[in-house]
């Protein structure tokens, strides 16, 4: 006999649930325009990996966040395993040993994955250590490390654009609980001091070159400019209302470099103009300002801070990819998530989603009101 408090499906987030389910339907229409000239199968596998994402979030919603935060560690230790793990056996895509292969079918990309594991470390450091006050340099060296640990791992394959996310979603989270502003200052100095080194002795060539390119698109239009220019030219053609479904002509006729994973906010830009864009981002806004909200009515530090740790996930990956794609950033090769294919991306876009809607369920003292499951 299971006991199953029926106030978990009353604070079902339903709002948030139909609007991912939304947006994976936008994303999967997306795909199909953007690919089939090639065949169905980019579209057949993120179909696959979306009906996987939506069952796995389903089932971690409800899951008890007291379980997550019991053990947030091991998961964050086993996401650890993973990256070692692709160093080793991982399968090398375009100079990065960032996947790991199931079967003859399917890629995971564990960097992807670990981006989940380390909110949640994260959110439970500070939910047993925090004292309500400004944290100072060594108050800082557990939330460092657990961030640097899986951010080496993800330099080594190497991922910048991983790793870039890594560092903007802990950095979020710990300047939300609070650091003293010397620090702050502190740790400014030392990345603008760092720029140069990392610049002569860690970037590697095509990484310069997409800075440059970022800085001058136009200095070398058909290599290295080629993505930034041709990206910006589909957002440009789409205009107010956009050319319809299946009639852009950048997209079918594939100017649009990585336009199924990287650069599919151009595909939509495109298609649907300057409102299907607008509309695409609104939605984003909603689903982070929802996401928001929960954090708001948790009832933990832990919940507030996992929620929290999530919409900052969700807004650096439109940040950073839209501004990519509209040539306001370099690019980083950073997907945008639920609309840009990719399996790890889109479990670990609907994992987060599933634990915020987990936490929103369990705002209320949960007791009474059972019912017997036979």
């Amino acid at each position: 006999m299971i006991m199953f408090d029926r106030r978990l499906l009353q604070s079902f987030g339903w709002s948030l649930f139909l609007m991912t389910l939304a947006f994976t339907a936008i994303s999967l229409m997306n795909l199909y325009s953007a690919s089939y000239q090639i065949g169905l199968g980019y579209f057949k596998k993120q179909a696959m990996w979306v009906c996987i994402g939506i069952f796995a979030m389903l089932v971690i919603s409800f899951v008890n966040n007291k379980l997550i935060k019991q053990y947030a560690l091991y998961i964050y230790g086993f996401s650890l395993l993973l990256l070692l793990f692709v160093l080793v056996f991982g399968k090398e895509v375009s100079g990065s040993k960032s996947w790991i292969t199931i079967g003859s079918f399917a890629t995971i990309q564990p960097s992807e994955l670990a981006k989940i594991p380390i909110i949640l470390a994260i959110a439970r450091f500070y939910d047993n250590d925090y004292e309500g006050v400004p944290y100072g340099f060594l108050d800082l060296i557990k939330p460092v490390l657990l961030t640097a640990l899986p951010l080496g791992l993800v330099m080594l394959q190497p991922d910048l654009g991983t790793a870039l996310t890594m560092i903007l979603i802990s950095g979020s989270m710990v300047l939300f609980m609070g650091v003293e502003k010397k620090l702050i200052i502190l740790i400014l100095a030392v990345v603008i001091g760092f720029s140069y080194p990392a610049w002569h002795f860690f970037l590697k060539p095509y990484q310069k070159d997409r800075i440059k390119t970022f800085l001058e698109p136009s200095k070398d239009p058909l290599d290295s400019g080629y993505n930034a220019i041709q990206s910006q030219i589909a957002v440009g053609s789409g205009r107010f209302m956009g050319k319809g479904f299946m009639s852009g002509s950048q997209t079918q006729l594939r100017f649009i470099p990585a336009q199924q994973t990287d650069f599919a906010f151009s595909v939509l830009a495109e298609e649907w103009g300057f409102m299907g864009g607008f509309m695409a981002l609104l939605l984003y806004f909603m689903i982070i300002l929802w996401i928001l909200d929960t954090a708001s009515r948790a009832k933990d530090k832990f919940s507030v801070l996992a929620c929290f740790g999530i919409a900052a996930m969700y807004f650096w990956h439109v940040v950073v990819n839209v501004g990519m794609v509209i040539g306001l950033l370099p690019i980083a090769g950073v997907p945008l998530m639920l609309l840009s294919y990719g399996g790890s991306s889109t479990l670990t876009a609907l994992l987060g989603i599933g634990i915020v809607l987990g936490i929103r369920m369990r705002k209320f003292p949960v007791q009474g009101q059972a019912v017997e499951l036979r």
